[in-house]
């Protein structure tokens, strides 16, 4: 018998903000999502140290899934922004960068904890009024009756994503595929339950990017052989193919042992009696003209055969992935049994045989668009599956921005504009502002500086070549200077358009240098609204993610500032 060793008790660690190892572990990590964001961010190789499976991406699901923090500080971080990553799909690395920006600042002030909390939820609540208000400056409604806009996000999202490795008309033709395969999935006829359709990514490895292309309807991958002989598909009067769909398996298997036991007469062979049942089932399909067969599981051999010398095309393991976009297609619901057989058929419009690459599939046609099939081809496997998550990101933005259609402006622009109000609101705010919160102007000050900067520190953080990082005093838009360029007093002469790409006009403009420390006083006028919008050149982030993300990162960095004690079980 082997010997209990006896428990330990648990680790009490009080004031954990106080110990330095949560500054280090906080400096780790945000030194490795600023690293990874923005187009030039730089690339992760992500591995488990054991072998296996190299993946290289620079995307806060891949890179922050792979992280293995001890700490229970970073545990919450990371936790916070998977958890706003499962709903938005994308600004993780925002998030992060944000939060962990707002905890050193704030962790740096000789300010109460919850003076802290209580005045930075005001902030928030200033940034939230305000990108939510019509007089919003940093702000871009969507019109989805003009593409333009909705361009714009779909590249902002494919060029944020380098590991992608994307040239410009490959960018411009998958942004028009995706927008193309988004608009498939919206329904043609709204009414009060109306649901989005599904999109299919379907790989094709080892091709060039603008061989991708978007299908109406669903592709199933097919070996070749089947689908040598020319395609016959029986119709029925109304020209159309009826289908059924089976989520049980059609193979004639046996009873398994967990399902109990099996009574058999002497002489009765069961596999005789499931192939009957099965052929029984073919007869009733062919009888009821239907076309097409499609199987989650096996279908038997001698079941196929019967179905193809009666012009049914019979599709098997199509796995349990295809069956709700297929369901969602035909209108018929599964059969999950064969000795109850439901007559709920469902229809397409057409089925033929599509190639691309060296794959072959059979294309089903639907009546309705509702699902769609984008064909994804990138060069290599690696570079394939970042754009697949870039592609799946996308279209989540997209659905989105269909629930609120509203975008802000990218490139760091909304993050220093949003710097500069706050700045302006809290220099105007009146005496019994502070009075209601309970702190004094200068602890208001403090704290609002604290949160400006860590605004400012996510755009300069977009900056990797070691260039200068600035603000306009006119708009409050972020501008970057290329690096190995001397520090002169006339910027305007060094940058030509500010990150959004929304104001090209430099001339009479006042500039800030982006890298002062929290804790330096800036005066901020009331930024102002650029004069031209070019929306075919600007970068847009999603606005229900970026609001996510700041209401997560300041949520986050609150709940950690508002800790005590951190008890930790040894055993």
């Amino acid at each position: 018998m082997s010997r209990l060793a006896a428990s330990k008790p648990a680790e009490l660690l009080g004031d954990p903000l106080s110990a330095d190892a949560v500054g280090q572990a906080l400096s780790v990590l945000r030194g490795i999502v600023k690293s990874c964001y923005g187009p030039a961010g730089r690339l992760k190789q992500l591995h488990n140290g054991v072998g296996g499976y190299v993946r290289t991406s620079s995307q806060s699901s891949a890179v922050l899934g792979q992280l293995c923090a001890t700490h229970p500080v970073l545990r919450v971080v990371l936790a916070s922004v998977q958890s706003h990553l499962s709903h938005c799909a994308d600004g993780g690395l925002f998030t992060a960068i944000l939060c962990c920006h707002l905890i050193e600042n704030f962790r740096s002030l000789s300010v109460a904890p919850c003076t802290v909390v209580r005045v930075s939820q005001h902030l928030l609540g200033l940034c939230m009024d305000y990108l939510r208000s019509e007089g919003c400056a940093c702000r871009v409604s969507v019109d989805f009756s003009h593409v333009e806009t909705l361009l714009c996000l779909v590249r902002s999202i494919l060029t944020s994503k380098p590991a992608c490795m994307l040239q410009k008309p490959e960018v411009d033709h998958l942004a028009i595929l995706i927008l193309k395969a988004f608009m498939f999935t919206v329904p043609c006829h709204v009414d009060t339950r109306a649901v989005l359709g599904k999109c299919v990514i379907v790989p094709v490895k080892g091709t060039r990017v603008v061989d991708s292309t978007v299908l109406p309807g669903l592709l199933i991958e097919m070996p070749r052989m089947q689908l040598a002989a020319p395609l016959t598909v029986k119709r029925t009067g109304s020209n159309v193919v009826k289908t059924a769909l089976f989520c049980v398996s059609m193979a004639g298997d046996c009873f398994s042992p967990e399902e109990g036991t099996v009574a058999v007469q002497q002489g009765v062979s069961l596999e005789l009696a499931q192939l009957t049942q099965l052929l029984d089932i073919g007869k009733q399909l062919v009888k009821d003209e239907v076309g097409l067969v499609v199987c989650q599981k096996v279908i038997h051999p001698s079941l196929k055969q019967y179905l193809k010398e009666n012009s049914v095309l019979a599709v098997d393991r199509a796995g349990l992935a295809l069956m709700e976009p297929l369901t969602l297609m035909t209108g018929s619901k599964p059969i999950a049994s064969i000795h109850l057989l439901s007559l709920n058929y469902g229809s397409l419009q057409d089925v033929c045989v599509e190639s691309f690459a060296s794959k072959h599939f059979l294309h089903l046609i639907p009546n309705d668009t509702a699902v769609c099939s984008l064909v994804l081809c990138n060069r290599n496997e690696t570079a394939w599956h970042e754009l697949k998550r870039a592609c799946e990101a996308a279209e989540h933005m997209l659905q989105l921005t269909v629930k609120e259609p509203l975008a802000l402006l990218g490139g760091g622009c909304t993050e220093t504009h949003l710097a500069s109000y706050i700045r302006h609101k809290s220099c105007s705010l009146p005496t019994s502002s502070f009075e209601d919160l309970g702190c004094s102007c200068t602890q208001y000050l403090l704290v609002a500086d604290g949160f400006c900067h860590a605004l400012e520190s996510v755009a300069c953080s977009l900056n990797h070549d070691g260039g200068e990082t600035l603000t306009d005093m006119d708009y409050g838009h972020c501008w970057f200077v290329p690096s190995a360029v001397p520090s002169v007093s006339n910027w305007s002469e060094l940058v030509s358009r500010c990150g959004c790409g929304i104001n090209g006009n430099t001339v009479n403009l006042s500039w800030r240098l982006l890298q002062g420390q929290a804790g330096s006083a800036v005066r901020q006028g009331c930024p102002k609204e650029p004069p031209g919008k070019a929306a075919d050149l600007l970068t847009l982030d999603c606005f229900a993610a970026k609001c996510s993300g700041l209401q997560v990162a300041l949520d986050t960095a609150n709940l950690i500032l508002d800790l005590s004690y951190v008890i930790e079980d040894q055993n």
